[in-house]
C-alpha cells in the first residue's frame, strides 16, 4: 500500500519580510531549510564540489502550515534541496525565483492564487499543483496551461516523485 503525505510539527515556519507589490493581505511566512541533511558536514572541499552537482531546488508554495511543514522532509528524502513559502508574494519577493528548478503550488491560496502564479512565471521553471480541490476543470485549465500535473491531496509519495522526475528529468 502507498503511503501519503504525513505531516511533521516539529519545525515552525519563520518570516522574511517583503510583499509583492498590490498583494491584498499580509502574508511574510517563509521557511529557510537547510542545504544539507541533518548531520551532514557543511564544509567540503572543491574537488567534491567538481564531484557532486547541486541539488535540485524545489520551492514549496502553500497556505496549509502542516504541507509547508512535511512535504519538505519528504522532497529532502528525495534528494532536493526546498524552500517553502505560504504565498506566492513571498515566494517573488525572495532570492529562490533564479535558483529553483520546479515549483510545487498550491490552486487556492489568499492573495495571489496558483493560478495567477503560473501566469505571472510564463513557464520559467515547471510548476506542480497540488490541491484540495476536485475539480476537472481546475485541472485541465492548469495542465492546458503548462503545468506538469495536479495532484489532488492527499498523494502518494510515488506519484509526487513521478511528477517531479517529469519536471526536472527533462531539463539540465
Amino acid at each position: 500500500m502507498l503511503r501519503t503525505l504525513g505531516v511533521d510539527s516539529s519545525t515552525r515556519p519563520t518570516p522574511l519580510h517583503g510583499q509583492w507589490p498590490g498583494a491584498a493581505h499580509e502574508c511574510a511566512t517563509h521557511r529557510q531549510l537547510p542545504r544539507h541533511a541533518p548531520g551532514a558536514a557543511a564544509n567540503h572541499s572543491p574537488a567534491e564540489d567538481a564531484v557532486n552537482e547541486p541539488r535540485p531546488l524545489v520551492t514549496v508554495i502553500d497556505d496549509d502550515q502542516s504541507v509547508r511543514e512535511s512535504l519538505p522532509d519528504l522532497l529532502r528524502s528525495f534528494g532536493f534541496a526546498v524552500q517553502a513559502f505560504a504565498c506566492a508574494e513571498d515566494f517573488l519577493a525572495s532570492d529562490c525565483l533564479a535558483r529553483t528548478r520546479c515549483v510545487l503550488l498550491d490552486i487556492a491560496m489568499p492573495g495571489m492564487t496558483g493560478l495567477e502564479l503560473q501566469a505571472a512565471l510564463s513557464q520559467r521553471f515547471p510548476i506542480v499543483f497540488i490541491t484540495a480541490q476536485a475539480d476537472d476543470a481546475t485541472r485541465t485549465q492548469v495542465i492546458d496551461a503548462g503545468a506538469v500535473d495536479c495532484l489532488l491531496k492527499p498523494f502518494t509519495e510515488d506519484s509526487l516523485l513521478e511528477a517531479l522526475t517529469t519536471a526536472i528529468g527533462g531539463r539540465a
